[in-house]
């Protein structure tokens, strides 16, 4: 009777992965199709998902997606120590079913997270979106660009007071989510939806992986390391909160939070965007040409310099 049921289950789940691996693979074929996922799923079906995901998960003070992560790795572990006791026991009939069981897991995550954000990989490039005729640059245009750009962080550097420095994490949340929101009301290209930015309880393990903030696709939360220097908090804030928008890759994240940073009238914020675009030129400038990088270095005033070491 149970060999009976253990084949029920081993035909249904390898049904299950076939089926499930076949749609993933059908799914991926959507990346050579960017003009179609743009209209049909990041203009479509993802601002659905965002309008009924967002407002749901606002609800909590705390970050849900922290603690979907604590149960996932706490479930691991679990099932890492029931396939070592099926070994000892010699289940391997069980321990194989178990298997199935947690690839099915797998798939069914991996789906999940390119329906509910990660199509946003396939769409046409920002730079397309955006109808910017050129997005490559000289080494000559990169130091124009980094010229002006450390002059503005000098220049709103000075003008951030001490109180600004010391302004609660929430203060700083809230003018990073009114950027944003701004934004969305000026443009179609940053269209947000109810846009939040929380805490991660998982900062401590950020701290040491060195990670400053993330995006959940599973609960469309966007979460910052609330233990990184303030300057750089507002910044981050943006950034995640593009990932929301539905800038998908690191770069282009950071160019929706820039705009959205020196389109606000924060201080601290405007400051915080203008600083880390400085030294993301800046690297790349010394990678062009270290020379004209250290001609340019001393131009950085110095409180933004310590801030960009």
């Amino acid at each position: 009777m149970k060999g009976s049921e253990n084949r029920k289950k081993l035909i249904v789940r390898i049904i299950a992965i076939v089926s499930l691996e076949i749609i993933i693979v059908l799914l991926m074929q959507l990346a050579d199709h960017p003009q179609l996922v743009e209209r049909y799923y990041s203009e479509g079906l993802y601002p659905f998902i965002c309008i009924v995901l967002h407002p749901v998960f606002n609800l909590f003070p705390f970050s849900v997606g922290d603690v979907f992560y604590i149960v996932v790795v706490g479930y691991l572990i679990y099932a890492l120590i029931r396939l070592i006791k099926m070994a000892f026991k010699r289940q391997f009939k069980e321990a194989g079913l178990f298997l199935l069981k947690m690839v099915i897991g797998v798939q069914t995550g991996i789906l999940i997270f390119y329906l509910f954000w990660g199509m946003n990989y396939f769409r046409p490039p920002a730079g397309e979106r955006l109808n910017l005729r050129d997005t490559g640059y000289t080494t000559a245009g990169l130091i124009k660009v980094t010229t002006m750009l450390i002059d503005s962080a000098n220049v709103t550097r000075a003008r951030v007071t001490p109180a600004d420095l010391h302004q609660s994490n929430n203060s700083i949340y809230h003018a990073a989510v009114r950027a944003v929101k701004k934004l969305s009301e000026d443009s179609v290209n940053f269209r947000t939806w109810y846009p939040d930015i929380k805490p991660s309880l998982l900062t401590p393990l950020m701290n040491y992986m060195g990670t400053s903030g993330y995006y959940d696709p599973f609960t469309g939360e966007a979460q910052i390391n609330y233990q990184v220097p303030i300057f750089e908090r507002p910044f981050i804030a943006c950034h995640e909160l593009s990932h929301q928008v539905g800038f998908a890759t690191e770069d282009e994240a950071n160019f929706g939070g820039f705009i959205a940073g020196i389109g606000s009238k924060d201080r601290l914020l405007r400051y915080s965007a203008y600083n880390l675009v400085v030294e993301e030129c800046m690297y790349a400038l010394f990678f062009r040409d270290s020379l004209e990088f250290k001609k340019l270095k001393p131009r950085i005033s110095l409180p933004v310099l310590t801030a960009t070491r």
